[in-house]
């Protein structure tokens, strides 16, 4: 019998993926360095007031599938760049690095990790940008998405 997800855990680690993945692009700083710090509890000056924030640890967080996004999406965010850029309205350098984190989330599980739906990468990713990005992100979000979902994923 398989291990069983539990749909909570790995919201949980993709809250907390979003903003690794966006720290690291911000920085280029290294990412174990990243997943340290997010995995210490050590909080950023701007959380620190964030008293809603899940734990990044189990069994409230699935870490292991935090550390598979952070990691997947750094080591492979050329090919997941590439693979959204026939999907994009404007140039890649011109999205948001919000948003080009949340995509390149949301890339990385449609393309490898066949282990989750596609209608579950695109609701999560438009809940992610409706809690990280800017106003109408979560509907730019949601337009790539189902425009990929097709080529990137048979239905």
């Amino acid at each position: 019998m398989g291990v069983t997800v539990k749909p909570a855990a790995r919201r949980n680690a993709r809250h907390f993926a979003i903003q690794a993945i966006y720290s690291w692009q911000i920085t280029k700083g290294n990412v174990a360095d990243i997943e340290q710090h997010f995995l210490s509890g050590d909080k950023f000056e701007e959380e620190e007031h964030q008293a809603e924030a899940p734990e990044l640890a189990a069994p409230h967080t699935d870490v292991a599938y935090f550390r598979d996004l952070l990691t997947g999406v750094v080591l492979n965010h050329q090919e997941l760049d590439s693979k959204m850029r026939p999907y994009l309205s404007r140039p890649l350098q011109d999205l948001d690095q919000m948003e080009l984190a949340l995509l390149r989330l949301a890339m990385y599980e449609m393309t490898k990790r066949d282990d989750v739906p596609y209608k579950v990468v695109i609701n999560e990713a438009i809940e992610l940008a409706k809690a990280f990005g800017a106003e109408d992100s979560h509907k730019f979000v949601n337009g790539v998405l189902d425009k990929a979902a097709p080529t990137l994923r048979k239905k």
